[in-house]
């Protein structure tokens, strides 16, 4: 890989996000509802209103407002909460924490159970293993995350069983075990729709790369067929599952607000449903262009990871 590449596609990256605050920051200021009413309460005096705005630069062009939110979060202030008083970055950085782990544990699941399950699909084609995998991988596409959610509420953490906690959240770092258990439910409900997704991939890719002349190349040479398909069928079939990974960031990211909403659970999707219900608009704006930087970084790293599991692309 080219330092030209890198360049480029970094700068794309920068330009990308430079768009996106310029729509994040134009949707924040067209938002119904008056900020300074917001924080103050309805039966805040003109005067009061006027001076909040005043303090808080509410009051100043719209051009001028962008600049300096931009030039401040370039510097790594993301501004002050409206409705904390609290700086945003000490509220959206931790819990992007939360939702990266939340998100990483769903992909390591969904990588663990979606790569055997299409492997295990492509050998055993039109057989009743890939009749019951296929079935499985539709019902789990079809099924949205409060539907998933609910499922797995019902079934996992009723009153009767109580395998699992409904809601709330344990560090790690405070009770592993224990913080595992409460991840679990929110964890396998994110990675439902990823688990269909990729093993239905990663079926019909194999299904085509165990058909081609260097995999039957390397049976005629005798190679096992545990080698045969782990080092040479895999890979190639496991590219196209790449870029569905990297699309499903998206989905990620979208499917996390939902289902840390229904669990409780205090990552950056739950910090911008609150940001928006009591416009926090320094809360919404970060959240958002935070969210925007993620998914941008996540193509980044599968555009790297194309490269490495096939040594004939290269970026130039």
């Amino acid at each position: 890989m080219s330092l030209s590449y890198l360049v480029k596609r970094i700068g794309f990256i920068l330009f990308t996000l430079l768009a996106v605050s310029v729509i994040v920051f134009g949707i924040t200021q067209v938002l119904p509802g008056d900020a300074a009413q917001m924080m103050l309460g309805e039966n805040a005096t003109d005067d009061a209103l006027a001076a909040v705005r005043d303090r808080l630069g509410l009051d100043r062009p719209i051009w001028l407002q962008y600049w300096d939110w931009l030039s401040a979060t370039l510097g790594g202030d993301f501004g002050t909460s409206l409705r904390t008083g609290l700086p945003v970055s000490e509220m959206m950085l931790p819990a992007l924490q939360r939702s990266l782990l939340l998100a990483l544990l769903a992909i390591l699941l969904m990588l663990v159970l979606a790569v055997p399950m299409g492997i295990i699909a492509a050998l055993r084609r039109g057989k009743p293993t890939d009749v019951v995998i296929g079935l499985g991988s539709y019902v789990g596409v079809s099924m949205p995350e409060f539907v998933t959610a609910t499922v797995v509420l019902l079934l996992l953490a009723n009153p009767v069983l109580g395998l699992f906690p409904a809601t709330g959240y344990v560090p790690l770092t405070e009770d592993f075990w224990e913080g595992l258990h409460h991840l679990a439910l929110p964890v396998l409900t994110v990675s439902v729709i990823l688990i269909a997704h990729v093993s239905r991939m990663v079926r019909s890719e194999m299904i085509d790369v165990l058909h081609t002349d260097y995999v039957r190349a390397a049976r005629m040479k005798g190679l096992t067929r545990r080698r045969v398909i782990l080092r040479h069928a895999l890979p190639n079939a496991l590219l196209p599952a790449i870029t569905i990974v990297a699309l499903d960031v998206g989905y990620l990211l979208g499917g996390i607000i939902v289902v840390e909403e229904i669990f409780a659970f205090p990552g950056i999707g739950r910090q911008l449903i609150v940001a928006i219900q009591n416009r926090d608009l320094p809360a919404i704006q970060a959240g958002a262009l935070i969210m925007a930087a993620t998914y941008a970084i996540v193509n980044f790293l599968a555009d790297l990871a194309y490269a490495a599991l096939d040594r004939r692309i290269q970026y130039a």
